[in-house]
């Protein structure tokens, strides 16, 4: 064996440590992780003669298969730091051919390494191998491709290249060889209740560390909550806020708001009104309705929401949802970049903040005078005193308040939105299932001597709510419940009157449900394609109730299901009814320039009602034309 520079087996000693606290640094498993660090280097030494050549490889890496960020931020330029002072400090005299063989080299071997440690942690489960997790910065960055899924390849290849039925399960394994942690994809109900109920009650799972990347940037709050202490404080503060006269007041600003959208859209006198949008309008409407009767601000049709004039909330909030990647990846200095996309976010994202800020403070200054009676109990209040007057386990510091605020109003309104645009494309494609909702409406109101449609009658109005129901299946905004092992254990994999099929799981493995892959799974509901409101019904030929358990995935299960659930399902109820009671909806078909022709209904929902993916998903634009009953 040859003989070693003292100061190069120095280096070598003090790059090894480095290393193990960089990589607990980088909550990459500590010491574990460390020593596999170690065997590369030993590996690469014993391959390559020129041993000096081997350590310039193993530092300059500088550790990107575990911080994609730093793959982005910082690989390069370490490496190149690294392999100058390693030039200058061990005076080691390598070429740069001689430097990059050996980077490539420790690259591939580590790679292969982390390939087969990823089957392993999923015990050999059939699956896709692929370069990045597609959940992880790159599978997001990357364009999709047939070596990259994307982040909804559940969606894009449900029917081409499925992967439950291309591996014969429900469950299967997604293992990647360059970034991200080797994951489990389910779209069995079973499955998902280990993992997402009896997971969190046992702590076998829980949400990632990194989950929510794009609602951390505001701050830690209740929808991305980690840990569950974290999270039961913050649901103990916003729990209040949801309450039986938090829907009444619900249903009656939904009234107060629709009627203004007619009035200011002009549709009485049209007619007929074409909506090349209709996202525009169900944005606007749900903004407005979390606004007013979430965080108890003054807002209307004609006054939406805005901050000193300038940008809309509303078009901060869709510029926010469209440039989130480029927010979590992004250094400080690109913020800067004098591009007017880059400046149009600034703004967008500054806006935003001033407009959170500044409601706080008017929260929090007439909390502390007379003019509060510490009785408010809408969402917004509820923080500003948790933030101001409680003590201990209840405080919220700055940072959770601006971060809780956020994720509420952006929740609050975002998927209601999608869901009710995804509805009522659906309903503009079966005009009968329209009738069989007016006509449920109009039976309900026939009691009421003035027609007019109540909270008391929410509960009876089970056909539009199916219809909702029906319309989050097929669109689920979350489409993913992420978890991750948070120690060593195992899943049950086999079905009903099955033997058992236990699948061990090694702590650190991600659990992934997939939401469309369970409301697209012909074992809970036969013709998944077909939009069938009727599903939802306990009993198919009545209005009795609408089978509501944890089949319907659309709000999440377990403990940290959505607590704004029925604020969502009365606020879309009540607009769905009025809507659909006064006028008739259709879709907007295109038209061939070419030949004059008209696209067909099949034609239109095949180009319309895809997915499209931001922080959530939600169906492409959908353009709808609605005609006055008469």
């Amino acid at each position: 064996m040859r003989s070693l520079n003292p100061r190069v087996l120095s280096c070598l000693l003090i790059f090894i440590s480095v290393s193990s606290v960089q990589l607990v640094k980088c909550g990459c498993h500590g010491a574990g992780r460390g020593r596999w660090h170690t065997r590369v280097v030993f590996t690469v030494f014993w391959a390559n003669s020129n041993f000096e050549a081997s350590i310039a490889a193993y530092v300059g890496r500088t550790y990107i298969l575990y911080s994609e960020f730093h793959i982005i931020r910082n690989g390069l330029v370490d490496s190149l730091i690294t392999w100058i002072w390693l030039k200058l400090i061990c005076c080691v005299d390598l070429s740069w051919t001689t430097a990059t063989t050996a980077l490539v080299a420790t690259f591939t071997i580590s790679k292969v390494l982390k390939f087969l440690s990823g089957l392993k942690a999923v015990d050999y489960l059939p699956g896709l191998w692929v370069p990045f997790q597609p959940l992880s910065l790159l599978g997001v960055l990357v364009p999709e491709a047939s070596w990259n899924p994307g982040v909804i390849f559940v969606w894009t290849w449900r029917h081409t290249r499925n992967i439950y039925r291309r591996f014969g399960s429900d469950t299967v394994s997604v293992v990647p060889f360059i970034s991200g942690a080797p994951s489990i994809y389910t779209r069995s109900m079973d499955v998902t209740k280990q993992v997402v109920t009896v997971g969190h009650k046992t702590g076998a799972f829980g949400k990632t560390d990194d989950m929510g990347r794009a609602f951390l940037f505001w701050g830690p709050s209740i929808v991305i909550a980690a840990s569950q202490d974290q999270w039961r404080k913050h649901r103990r503060i916003a729990g209040p806020a949801f309450n039986n006269d938090t829907y009444q007041l619900v249903w009656n600003a939904t009234h107060k708001v629709y009627s203004d959208m007619i009035d200011c859209e002009g549709w009485l006198e049209k007619g007929t009104t074409n909506v090349s949008r209709i996202q525009s309008l169900t944005t606007k409407f749900t903004l407005i309705i979390i606004a007013t009767c979430g965080f108890g601000l003054p807002f209307s049709w004609g006054e939406p929401p805005s901050h000193d004039g300038q940008m809309s909330i509303q078009q901060c909030m869709e510029i926010i949802t469209l440039r989130n990647t480029f927010a979590i990846a992004a250094p400080n200095w690109a913020w800067k970049l004098p591009l007017p996309w880059v400046r149009q976010t600034r703004q967008a994202f500054d806006t935003m903040r001033a407009f959170m800020n500044s409601h706080i403070q008017a929260r929090r200054d007439a909390i502390n005078s007379s003019a509060d009676d510490d009785t408010s109990k809408d969402i917004l209040s509820l923080f500003v005193r948790a933030s101001e007057h409680d003590e201990g386990k209840r405080h919220l510091d700055n940072e959770e308040l601006i971060g809780n605020i956020f994720a509420l109003l952006f929740a609050g309104h975002e998927t209601t939105s999608h869901s009710l645009a995804a509805t009522l494309g659906f309903l503009s494609l079966y005009p009968s299932i329209q009738d069989e909702i007016v006509e449920q409406v109009h039976e309900v109101t026939k009691e009421h001597g003035n027609g007019e449609i109540t909270f008391d009658d929410y509960s009876k109005l089970d056909k539009a709510l199916a219809a909702f129901y029906e319309g989050i299946r097929m669109f689920p905004a979350g489409v993913y419940l992420i978890r991750e092992a948070k120690q060593d254990t195992v899943l049950n994999l086999s079905g009903i009157d099955e033997e058992p099929k236990m699948l061990p799981v090694k702590k650190g493995t991600h659990a992934v449900v997939d939401m469309i892959g369970v409301h697209y799974n012909p074992q809970y509901f036969p013709d998944p394609e077909e939009f069938k409101p009727s599903r939802w019904y306990a009993n198919s030929t009545s209005n009795a109730y609408i089978a509501d358990g944890e089949d319907h995935t659309g709000f999440s299960i377990g403990p940290r299901s959505c607590l704004g659930k029925k604020f969502a399902t009365t606020e879309a109820v009540c607009f769905l009814v009025l809507l659909l009671r006064d006028w008739r909806v259709e879709p907007l078909l295109s038209v061939n320039v070419s030949t004059g022709e008209k696209e067909t209904k099949e034609e239109w929902r095949e180009r319309v009602m895809q997915a499209k993916m931001t922080l959530t998903m939600g169906v492409r634009d959908v353009p709808l034309t609605f005609t006055k009953r008469v």
